[in-house]
């Protein structure tokens, strides 16, 4: 029996195991890192120890202090969550030479599927299709050569895949033979910073096929069963930002057979604990008008751990996979709900990163300044943060997930729609809205999707939305915003005013205030006169604007005959905007800048704290527009800092191994002397 569990890992995931321990009365230990002191997870637990350190080499990986830290708090079993240690035999060895139980699959299982390439080779023998590939050994320095013939036997497109870990690390895609070097050794060194291991494999690439998985669970007395499919198709840069339960694509016939091959797979490396089986499942092509008929799946991969979106299959199946998990590593055979389980609705799970899909999803950190989602019918919010948590540099910058469920798929996706769409997230850029605008595409609410989906779809144009909307939001927000400051300096009585605040001597000229939006300006100008209000936004008036009331938090506004609300949220310069129509995070420009703070004309800033691992230029050199002249890593994954016109590299600024901080100039591009 287990009495006493400690939780190896942070955020979401960590709250999540202890809210379920908790209420089967186990006592729960947290472990945390320099920047997770303050994090919501420690002061959740029983206990907390602390690993000093900050990158995950130095914590959340460091085997033998997680193991001290059970050892120290009289813990008698471990929860690895996902990620970091999660599918680490040597972490689940050591447990158990330390006398602690590993909540997880025995050491035998999590080897045999470790390493993805031994797994496919297992799956093989078992007669699951499996696709054709090649692995890298992380001590093997093949040539170019050896790589390209490589890739060349086993026929373009390849995905170049770490062999240890997931979550879109150490992925690339390859279509070309003379990419293969640099995106095998790319791939190993993301693969190595974030899991420990620069194995990787190759295999071939199918084109846009579903990803669909098979939630499977096994108890120590030899019984392994399914609880049904996962669709995780809708991907960005190989990691999923929304799953569902039931797959859309699926019938019962196809269900039959893939939780068949599933069960198979499991029985195969005797799995016991909660584990997923990955396929990818060809011929269901979002493009086609009925969503394709499936001609076959294969074999991708097993994860010998709980998934991020296990959340969905909870919902649709009424159980508590992480109670499962505790009574499975006590003993207990599965209990009969979970030997009868049945789907009952539908589940989507929508993942809130702190990241920018106008800039090709570069993860951003800061404060969360403010952090809350509305209590729908129906919705359920796993997260690890609050507001005013800091978001670092050093972890996955996911910052919730949000679950709806509803009887039917379209209803989970408006319920969906709706929580994210009213959710105040401020102070870090997110994916919120284009979330928001995939739950509302005619495509993705008629089931046809794919992993090529957000390359048939622009993501910029999904999360803006309707042209018209989105227009009529800027306007209305940006007179919002500019309302709003002047009611906040009206009634803040630390300012001393001996005139009214808009006064003027000058009766006719009106107020102006101007906003940042992006990489624009937004200008506002308005005047109260004996009528009421007037305002123009960019020179262009509004029509019927009509104030019934304002305050620095909230403005009471009609525009061409409709009343809205709209609430505000200033944090120093930034001006965070929420209403009906949308959100918008504004920031105030500064009307007297001081003199020789602004930047050189095409310099290349650091989008986010990082550290120089590749540095492709050299000042003098020319460069066309998209030509990479850096690389940093931030995050546990590669961003590369790219030319944005033609030009010459006047200055680089930067060299390898050196840290930089968001904001920091790295390097500039001077346009005129390309011409020249």
């Amino acid at each position: 029996m287990i009495t006493k569990l400690l939780v190896a890992n942070r955020g979401e995931i960590a709250e999540r195991v202890i809210r379920s321990a908790r209420a089967l009365d186990v006592a729960t230990v947290a472990v945390f890192s320099d920047p997770d002191a303050d994090a919501p997870f420690v002061a959740l637990a029983d206990e907390a120890v602390h690993l000093p350190g900050a990158a995950p080499s130095e914590t959340y990986l460091r085997v033998d202090a997680i193991v001290a830290a059970a050892r120290a708090t009289g813990a008698d079993a471990v929860h690895p969550g996902y990620g970091f240690l999660s599918e680490n035999a040597g972490f689940a060895r050591a447990c158990a030479e330390a006398g602690l139980c590993f909540v997880g699959p025995p050491v035998e299982a999590i080897e045999a599927m470790g390493s993805k390439i031994a797994a496919k080779e297992l799956m093989a023998r078992a007669g699951v299709p499996v696709l054709p590939g090649a692995v890298v050994d992380a001590g093997d320095e093949p040539s170019a050569d050896a790589l390209r013939e490589m890739a060349e036997g086993i026929g373009f497109p390849v995905l170049v895949k770490a062999a240890f870990g997931g979550g879109g690390r150490g992925m690339r895609i390859v279509r070309d033979a003379g990419e293969v070097a640099d995106a095998v050794q790319g791939a190993r060194r993301e693969a190595a910073s974030a899991f420990g291991d620069g194995t990787v494999f190759l295999e071939r690439f199918v084109e846009n096929p579903r990803h669909v998985e098979v939630q499977i669970f096994g108890d120590t007395h030899g019984t392994v069963v399914h609880l049904f499919e996962r669709e995780c198709s809708i991907q960005r840069r190989y990691q999923k930002i929304i799953e569902e339960a039931p797959s859309p694509a699926v019938d019962d016939a196809l269900r039959d057979q893939l939780g068949s091959a599933a069960v198979a797979a499991g029985k195969a490396i005797g799995y016991t604990g909660a584990g997923t089986v990955e396929f990818v499942l060809e011929g269901s092509s979002g493009g086609d008008s009925g969503g394709g008929a499936p001609r076959g799946f294969f074999f991708l991969e097993v994860n010998t751990r709980l998934q991020v979106e296990h959340p969905v299959t909870e919902e649709v199946t009424g159980l508590d996979l992480v109670a499962l998990q505790l009574q499975v590593a006590e003993g207990d055979p599965l209990p009969a709900d979970v030997l009868g389980a049945s789907l009952h609705g539908h589940a989507i799970e929508a993942r809130l990163y702190a990241e920018d899909p106008a800039r090709d999803y570069q993860p951003g950190s800061g404060t969360l300044h403010r952090f809350t989602v509305p209590d729908l019918p129906g919705v359920r919010v796993d997260t690890g943060v609050r507001s005013g948590s800091m978001v670092g540099t050093h972890y996955d910058p996911m910052l919730a997930k949000v679950i709806a469920h509803g009887a039917t798929r379209g209803q989970a996706a408006r319920r969906l729609a709706r929580a994210l769409a009213e959710a105040e997230v401020h102070g870090l850029v997110t994916n919120r809205d284009l979330l928001v605008g995939v739950l509302r595409e005619p495509e993705f609410l008629a089931g046809r999707t794919d992993t090529g989906y957000l390359t048939r779809h622009d993501p910029a144009a999904l999360a803006a939305g309707p042209a018209d909307v989105a227009a009529t939001r800027r306007r209305v927000h940006a007179v919002a915003a500019a309302l709003a400051d002047q009611a906040g300096r009206r009634a803040d009585p630390r300012v001393q005013r001996p005139v009214p605040s808009g006064w003027r001597n000058v009766v006719s000229a009106p107020q102006v205030a101007t906003f940042q939006l992006g990489e624009q300006e937004v200008v506002v100008a308005y005047r109260r006169t004996r009528r009421g209000w007037w305002a123009s936004v960019d020179g262009e008036p509004l029509t019927g604007l009509l104030v019934h009331d304002a305050a620095a938090d909230a403005v009471d506004l009609a525009v061409d005959g409709v009343r809205r609300t709209v609430r505000l949220h200033r944090v120093g310069a930034a001006v965070h905007v929420d209403s009906p129509l949308g959100a918008t995070d504004f920031d105030d420009v500064e009307r007297l800048p001081v003199p020789g703070t602004e930047a050189a004309p095409g310099s290349l800033f650091a989008p986010m704290p990082g550290t120089v691992v590749r540095v492709l230029a050299e000042t003098g050199q020319p460069v066309s527009a998209g030509t990479t002249v850096l690389v940093f890593e931030a995050m546990k994954m590669e961003h590369q800092v790219k030319a944005p016109v033609d030009g010459v590299v006047a200055d680089l600024l930067v060299s390898l191994g050196d840290t930089v901080d968001t904001g920091e100039v790295l390097a500039v591009i001077t346009e005129e002397e390309a011409a020249a």
